[in-house]
């Protein structure tokens, strides 16, 4: 029977914009490639309906909660129907980052220390702000959502007088949240497909950090691939990848997120199961650079699919 492709899109996300982006791009490389495919907006439509319509295979383009976090893979699962990305456990873990340090640091890989923060830590507690025990990171600090992808939320923090505010936007978009210490150094991201490393990717920005503008707003943000790193910090480097990703159970293709210190010691930020899929995506540039077209690459994860073992 041939191929009936759903590319999952949109979503009720922060991220539903990009998702939108990331999900016409590939559908118009697969219907280049001659493949039978068809958007599919969840926020519009029951992802139940997906059986009904004779859809065969799901390309999972949703961004964070409700496409990322194993809620959409589980459904799929139910369905029986064949779907790009990680798994269930994996999505749902990875896109929980306090959860992900945890993995990773009890197994030797090298994280930034936190303060975990739950909503209810604050609502019961109006004099939360003033108890110093909370704070024993030194500043500046990174205010995170622990549940929120594409840098949405994110404050750096230089003072406890910005403390609070910091707090308060993070959890308008998690209930729960970090406290992670900020360190300046190199950004690099490095992509993974079907557990081969992709060639690393320099992040140049000339905010803060990688935030939400730098990635999909400002023209002055640069991408350096080859990224500069010598063959002994590539081979570190590719080595802490792969092993964050296998920790997780990963599958198809994802993304890692590191910071090379001024001690030349990488840390690792996050993980990305779904990456971008627009013009400015980090997944596509790096595969460029070992000669996989944009269309290969779709095709690739594509045929990559998670079976249901239902």
């Amino acid at each position: 029977m041939k191929k009936k492709v759903a590319v999952l899109l949109g979503g009720n996300s922060t991220e539903r914009k990009i998702s939108i982006a990331s999900g016409y791009a590939v559908l118009k490389s697969l219907i280049r490639s001659g493949i039978n495919a068809y958007p599919f907006d969840t926020r519009d439509f029951p992802v139940m309906q997906l059986k009904k319509q004779n859809f065969n295979t799901a390309y999972i383009a949703l961004h964070g909660k409700g496409g990322e976090d194993g809620s959409i893979q589980g459904v799929l699962e139910y369905l029986n129907i064949p779907y790009t990305g990680s798994g269930i456990m994996a999505s749902s873990i990875a896109l929980d980052k306090k959860k992900t340090k945890l993995l990773w640091a009890a197994n030797g890989l090298p994280v930034l220390p936190d303060i975990y923060l739950q909503k209810e830590d604050i609502l019961n507690n109006l004099d939360f702000f003033s108890i110093k025990k909370f704070f024993k990171l030194e500043y500046p600090l990174l205010v995170k959502p622990n549940n929120q992808g594409s840098s949405i939320g994110i404050k750096v923090v230089d003072s406890k007088d910005q403390l609070k505010n910091a707090i308060n936007i993070a959890f308008n978009y998690s209930d729960t949240i970090l406290l992670e210490k900020f360190i300046t150094g190199k950004e690099y991201t490095i992509s993974i497909l079907d557990q081969k490393i992709l060639p690393s990717i320099q992040i140049i920005t000339n905010n803060n950090f990688y935030d939400y503008s730098s990635k999909y707003q400002l023209s002055s943000t640069k991408y350096l691939c080859p990224s500069g790193l010598n063959l002994e910090q590539e081979k570190k480097l590719n080595k802490i990848a792969k092993k964050a990703w296998n920790i997780l159970g990963c599958n198809g293709c994802g993304r890692i997120d590191v910071i090379l210190d001024n001690n030349n010691k990488f840390w690792l930020l996050e993980i990305n199961t779904i990456p971008g899929m627009t013009h400015r995506s980090l997944l596509p540039i790096s595969a460029n650079a070992i000669g996989i077209s944009f269309d290969e690459l779709v095709l690739k994860i594509l045929n990559k699919t998670i079976i249901p073992t239902i």
